[in-house]
Parts: C-alpha cells; structure tokens; sequence
C-alpha cells in the first residue's frame, strides 16, 4: 500500500524555540508556529482561524533554527507527520506534530534584527535556508527560476 507524508506550511514562531542535546549528542529543536487562515462566512462576515503546530528539528537544522529565530518570527517548514504516544498515569495520550526535513528563513536578516533591537549577527549564514547537506541532489531546490512556463515541471 502506497502512503504519502509531507506538509508544507508557513507561520510565526508562537515562542523561543528550545534547543537541547540528546546523550548521544544530536541537537534536537523544539518549537511552534501559529498558522492563520483569514475566511468569510455564508454571511460575509471575515473571520479569523489560527492553528497552532508543534514541531521538532533535528542536527544542523536544529542549531540553526534555534541560533536564529526567536518568538513572533515567520518561517517556512516542510516535513512529515508524526504520532507520539506515551502514557500518563495510566490514561493513554497522543500527540500529533511535525518532524522538519527543510526550511526557509522568510524575511531579511535585517528584518529579523529590527524586530529584535540587536544588530544583525556577523556570522549568519549566507543561505537563507535549511541544510541540503542530507538531501539528493534531485530533491533540492532548483538553483533558478524557470523564465516561461514552459519549464515548469507541472
């Protein structure tokens, strides 16, 4: 049977994204977006719906994500689904989230430093987005964009 995991979403950080190390030394990042979805009802009246998504980095990601970013800042993850189950005194919980296999910084360096009150860090990296080190080079992103139509792949 075939299944297909991937999500792609946009949205701000809903807090500081907390970084740690597991034992064996792999950095694991651990933070929120807050997606909204502005829509009208059968009335016109506008409404405003927000979800809130838990998700994890891991490695260079992680680090990344975690040097960078900060509350109330817009990033971009795509990655998959996943189901943690645990139990708690007894009773069987479940938490679903979303385990990043790429990014996108969205906004500028000096953007991200305005917003904060401090200067731009010197050593921020040069790319603005995740590490491709992991990933086939016919996965990554294509080094330009198609100039008609006619090279779009879809």
């Amino acid at each position: 049977m075939a299944s297909y995991n991937k999500v792609i979403m946009l949205g701000n950080l809903t807090r500081d994204p907390e970084l740690r190390t597991t034992p064996k030394g792999t950095s694991v990042c651990s933070f929120s977006l807050a997606l909204n979805r502005r829509y009208k009802t059968e009335s016109g009246e506008d409404r405003d719906e927000t979800t809130f998504v838990d998700i994890e980095a891991y490695g260079k990601q992680a680090e990344l994500i975690g040097k960078y970013l900060s509350k109330g800042r817009p990033l971009m993850v795509e990655g998959r689904l996943k189901l943690d189950s645990w139990e708690k005194n007894g009773e069987k919980r479940s938490r679903l989230k979303v385990v990043t296999e790429n990014f996108q910084f969205v906004g500028s360096r000096e953007d991200s430093a305005a917003a904060s009150g401090i200067a731009a860090p010197a050593s921020a990296p040069a790319v603005e987005s995740g590490n491709y080190d992991d990933v086939s080079p016919a996965a990554r992103p294509a080094a330009s964009t198609p100039k008609n139509g006619d090279d779009v792949p879809f």
